[in-house]
């Protein structure tokens, strides 16, 4: 999109995901800058969700346990929510319908406060929807990391896509 200012003419970006046709299988979409996650983040939405785990909000209880060395445990649906939310700007931003449903949800390695965690996104199917003309499935499997690399949480998500509008080219506003 160009808009005229003046003498000079401008290109617009709008900032987007994309467009079921730009999805490649088998592509992995880095997500950066990574997260991350502290004390507050975790107290925070323990207790908006009402997960009174105390994994979560007792370190005196913590502090007891073997486990993980005695550390308070990151929520994993806080590490969950923000692996996802990691993706939103690059894939999904104005682009997606509705998620459609996860599956395959892990967390291998726990998140501690101060942690980082790190996004990928492999896209690993797509199909036109049978159903909503317009529309396409992309199935994309979501992985974490943290700062050493190691994973800390995978899921899998179908999300329910449009489709590039005829009108609309590049990277421009549709």
């Amino acid at each position: 999109m160009s808009e005229q200012h003046g003498t000079e003419t401008r290109k617009e970006v709008l900032q987007r995901g994309l467009w079921f046709e730009e999805y490649e299988v088998g592509t992995a979409y880095l997500h950066r800058p990574g997260r991350t996650m502290t004390e507050t983040d975790n107290v925070l939405f323990t207790t908006l969700t009402m997960n009174t785990q105390a994994l979560h909000l007792d370190a005196a209880w913590s502090a007891e346990q073997s486990g993980f060395g005695g550390e308070r445990l990151m929520n994993s649906m806080h590490t969950l929510s923000t692996l996802v939310g990691l993706s939103v700007a690059q894939l999904t931003q104005g682009t997606i319908v509705a998620n459609l449903g996860f599956s395959e949800v892990s967390f291998p390695k726990p998140m501690l406060h101060g942690d980082t965690l790190y996004a990928e996104t492999v896209c690993t199917e797509k199909r036109e929807s049978k159903s909503r003309p317009g529309e396409g499935i992309v199935t994309l499997e979501h992985i974490g990391r943290n700062q050493h690399g190691d994973i800390v949480a995978k899921a899998v998500r179908k999300t329910l896509v449009r489709k590039r509008p005829a009108e609309s080219t590049g990277q421009g506003s549709a």
